[in-house]
């Protein structure tokens, strides 16, 4: 388990929509309609979004709603994705405005697959289109992090780092655990000094800092998903014996308390405004920058 497992884990479209939109060169076309993130698939034709070619072959994730424009007549395939808990919060914060990914293997059946599938009636429908766009994006998004384009968190870069990457990926496997900085040190065998020096360079924040923004990323999603738990049993699960130290640390982090901010969710505010969601946002400079 590590922090990119936990990303992508969280991709999971929810009531997704699927259209097949033929475009024009005559006039741009609106993307997204306030969708947290759009997936575009051409299957015929080639066009741009937000000044980023696009064309046969190649596969966009959209944040937020674009202008899309044709350079000939175009038959567009989209994805428009709506997702619950904090899986937006983390995507949004790590990604461009338009992410393009191009085709390093040959997908044609699979677009064709999915074209057909939009006009197919029947039972089951909808949560194979879900499916399939699930699917569909995580490769995108595995395929763009890796990619000359990108610009990745800390974490993201730190995971192959022979030091903090341990580190990381025992933080992410057990994050309920008493950690201390003696035993990350041990997972990664190496001193406690060491451990600290090479994880706040490469993530960008201490190991303990990064566990504590984790944890209460962990719980948001249990307080939106679970009305039922009680804020003592969450507690329990993110690794706090106190439930008043645990809904301490949650407000200082995210701006709200556990009560406040299971409340705004059930009321349709969303998180918590200003809400740290720093485990996942920090982006280092390139090197030699």
């Amino acid at each position: 388990m590590d922090p990119f497992d936990d990303l992508l884990r969280g991709v999971c479209a929810d009531g997704a929509v699927l259209d097949l939109t033929r475009l024009s060169p005559a006039r741009a076309h609106r993307l997204g309609k306030g969708d947290a993130m759009t997936l575009c698939v051409p299957l015929r034709g080639a066009g741009s979004v937000a000044d980023r070619p696009l064309r046969l072959g190649d596969t966009a994730v959209v944040r937020g709603p674009e202008e899309f424009e044709a350079t000939g007549d175009m038959t567009l395939l989209v994805g428009r994705c709506r997702f619950r808990g904090e899986t937006q919060h983390r995507l949004l914060r790590v990604l461009p405005r338009v992410a393009v990914v191009p085709e390093d293997r040959d997908f044609a059946a699979l677009r064709d697959y999915m074209a057909d599938e939009v006009s197919r009636p029947g039972p089951g429908r909808q949560i194979v289109i879900d499916r399939m766009l699930d699917w569909l994006l995580v490769c995108t998004l595995r395929a763009w992090f890796d990619g000359p384009d990108a610009r990745p968190p800390g974490w993201y870069r730190a995971l192959s780092d022979d030091v903090a990457g341990p580190a990381l990926r025992a933080l992410h496997r057990a994050p309920e655990r008493p950690w201390t900085l003696r035993a990350l040190a041990a997972e990664a065998g190496v001193s406690r000094t060491t451990l600290a020096k090479r994880f706040t360079e490469t993530v960008g924040e201490a190991p303990l800092a990064y566990l504590t923004g984790w944890r209460m990323t962990l719980a948001a999603d249990l307080l939106a998903e679970r009305p039922e738990a009680t804020v003592a049993s969450i507690a329990r699960r993110v690794g706090y014996a106190d439930p008043f130290g645990f809904s301490a640390a949650f407000k200082r982090v995210r701006g709200l308390s556990p009560s406040e901010h299971r409340s705004a969710v059930r009321n349709g505010s969303g998180a918590a405004p200003g809400g740290d969601y720093s485990w996942n946002q920090t982006v280092l400079p390139e090197p030699g920058t």
